[in-house]
């Protein structure tokens, strides 16, 4: 491994992490603007008993035939320390800042629908009727008694398969289905207290999502990608209710709604920014090369 390019990668995968365990900014989307997303699902398509086995015996065969460990190794480390130091922070401002926490995430969200609607070209009928059975599903669901269900090993296994779905599609955030199904709190608490059965349940359904699924939502993406995504903005419109709920109506409107809510909405704007202006580079430079 070259030492340089590592660290790179390293410091890519922190920017992930950094971005995954905030509700409403999508880790994918950082990999996007960092140069490393189609890298990371190409690798991950190739894990299969050949690539593994011919890595493990370490094989002279060629890359394609082989695990990307180049990239993995240093990308997990980078997330995985991201994850460590942000569920420190993120715990902290949840117990001492809720309203502003709440109100940040809120704005998150909402500009991050926004912008995925606004990029879905909405063509038919159908793909809004399908953004609102999303956001009342997500409504619904949000306010079911049932979410404060208890956060059992078998829970957090499968918060882990369903969370990683959303974290490899750019403009989805994985936090914010945590944050959804009840466990965001409790797996940053699980993260702050080194609780390693919950995080390993949740690692292993993590993994399981991720080769299990990544074909199967990557094939849908590409068949039905304006249906899809006019669905999972619905979601995340109609999950609005949980960070809205949590929002106190007597704080400070400046200081405990509004800046968190506009640094919020700053946040989002920027990193869209930046992305469609690495893509633009992106498509001159090849455009260069012909």
């Amino acid at each position: 491994m070259n030492p340089k390019r590592s660290s790179m990668i390293f410091f890519k995968g922190m920017a992930m992490g950094m971005a995954d365990i905030v509700p409403g900014i999508s880790g994918g989307t950082v990999a996007l603007l960092t140069g490393v997303y189609e890298r990371l699902v190409r690798g991950i398509s190739r894990v299969n008993k050949e690539t593994i086995v011919n890595t493990l015996k370490n094989e002279d065969v060629p890359k394609n035939k082989k695990l990307d460990l180049e990239l993995f190794i240093p990308l997990a480390a980078g997330v995985g320390l991201a994850f460590m130091l942000m569920s420190n922070i993120m715990g902290y401002l949840l117990e001492h800042h809720t309203t502003e926490v709440f109100s940040f995430f809120f704005a998150i969200i909402l500009a991050s629908a926004a912008l995925l609607f606004m990029d879905i070209r909405i063509k038919s009928a159908g793909n809004v009727s399908l953004m609102f059975i999303g956001f009342f599903l997500a409504y619904l669901f949000v306010g079911m008694t049932s979410l404060t269900m208890g956060h059992e090993l078998h829970i957090i296994f499968l918060s882990g398969i369903v969370a990683i779905c959303a974290m490899i599609l750019p403009g989805i955030s994985g936090a914010l289905i945590l944050l959804f199904l009840n466990q965001y709190e409790y797996m940053l608490h699980a993260l702050r207290t080194l609780v390693w059965e919950e995080i390993i349940a949740f690692m292993l359904g993590a993994i399981i999502g991720l080769l299990a699924f990544s074909r199967i939502l990557d094939y849908i993406i590409k068949r039905w990608k304006y249906a899809t995504i006019s669905f999972l903005t619905g979601l995340m419109l109609g999950a609005l209710r949980l960070p809205y709920e949590n929002i106190d109506a007597n704080a400070p409107l400046m200081a405990g709604i509004l800046l968190p809510a506009a640094f919020g909405i700053t946040i989002i704007f920027l990193l869209s920014y930046l992305s469609k202006k690495a893509k633009l580079n992106k498509k001159k430079a090849r455009t260069s090369k012909n």
